[in-house]
């Protein structure tokens, strides 16, 4: 009998641990999937405006001869705002590419900097990140349609130009992924761009809540397939930047970077081929690397922009003298002449 109620008391205990662990497991999976679903539905859920929005700098107040302009993204039904800063004789034009839901306005400063010492510039933001609202959003897949409908525009504007990019956050893994598919673009600074959309999903996650990110990504990736039409996968700046190569790349980052993992910086630039380079700031959070040190920015950024686009023709031919001298029969007077022509 004693054993009876025993076995009994044994059952029970049994099937309350079952029915507790299948409820605790239901509940964790709920969840996981309502956590994924609200960072699905918040990162493409459409911008709202609030009145101050529009209360912002503006050409005017800089003193920038900039037209407000408009673009074709290359497929798809709408156009990018943009403003177009025309500047005489220039051989170049560099896209300043903001990043996720940022305004082309927040970008006119550093766009100011470029266009003084001479050229042409266009910022833009890309379409529902902006001012232009009531659509949902993606972190880079189809942003990459509005940069290259920048890159068309641009070499529209002056078909003769050079390209270059200056690209932000999202901006800056976009322009990764559109210049591995498009070689337009000449020379590309990318300051703190993720390596992958997991990682910077699952980095974001971590922070916030300090527990294991792996079965809530698995759920995010699936959601955001159902509701944004694309999976993870299919955003990994990581895996194209080799194939920008030989355009070079100058990769920025901050140290204290706080929406994508500083370690994601050492990625990108250990995947990419020659030329490139790597400047790291310890103290700066995300795209606050203009902000530790605004002339030592403007100057790096200017300097490489001087040396790959404006002066790439020159040290081409030097070059090429170089190679005629080494040239057997090659007389000095030929070298003469290639050394004047330089």
């Amino acid at each position: 009998m004693v054993f009876l109620q025993n076995f009994k008391s044994f059952r029970l205990s049994i099937k309350r641990i079952v029915f507790g662990g299948l409820s605790g497991g239901i509940g964790i999976l709920g969840l996981l999937l309502a956590g994924a679903l609200f960072v699905v539905e918040t990162l493409t859920r459409p911008k709202k405006l609030n009145h101050f929005d529009k209360y912002t700098f503006s050409p005017y107040e800089l003193g920038l001869p900039a037209e407000p302009v408009t673009f074709a993204s290359l497929h798809g039904d709408h156009n990018v705002s943009g403003y177009y800063i025309p500047c005489p004789d220039a051989t170049s034009t560099l896209l300043v590419c903001p990043g996720y839901r940022s305004r082309m306005a927040e970008f006119l400063g550093i766009g100011g900097h470029l266009w003084r010492v001479g050229y042409n510039v266009l910022v833009f933001e890309y379409y529902g990140h902006g001012l232009e609202v009531s659509t949902s959003v993606t972190l880079g897949f189809r942003e990459i349609n509005d940069f290259l409908g920048a890159v068309a525009y641009a070499k529209e504007r002056a078909p003769q130009n050079r390209l270059g990019a200056l690209s932000y956050s999202m901006g800056a893994a976009v322009a990764i992924m559109a210049s591995a598919r498009n070689t337009d673009v000449e020379a590309l600074i990318l300051d703190s761009s993720f390596a992958t959309h997991r990682g910077v999903v699952e980095y974001n996650f971590h922070r916030a809540f300090h527990l294991p990110s792996a079965p809530f990504a698995w759920i995010a990736d699936y959601i955001l397939w159902w509701r944004a039409g694309y999976r993870f996968h299919q955003v990994e700046p990581l895996r194209e930047i080799s194939l920008i190569s030989p355009r070079p790349v100058l990769i920025i980052h901050g140290g204290q970077d706080s929406i994508v993992d500083p370690k994601d910086a050492a990625l990108l630039y250990a995947a990419a081929r020659e030329p490139k380079e790597l400047w790291l700031l310890p103290e700066a959070d995300h795209c606050g690397a203009y902000f530790e040190d605004r002339k030592a920015y403007v100057k790096k950024v200017v300097d490489f922009f001087n040396l790959h686009l404006k002066n790439k023709g020159y040290l081409q031919l030097i070059d090429s003298a170089s190679n005629e001298q080494d040239r057997p029969g090659n007389s000095e007077d030929e070298s003469q002449d290639l050394s004047e022509a330089s």
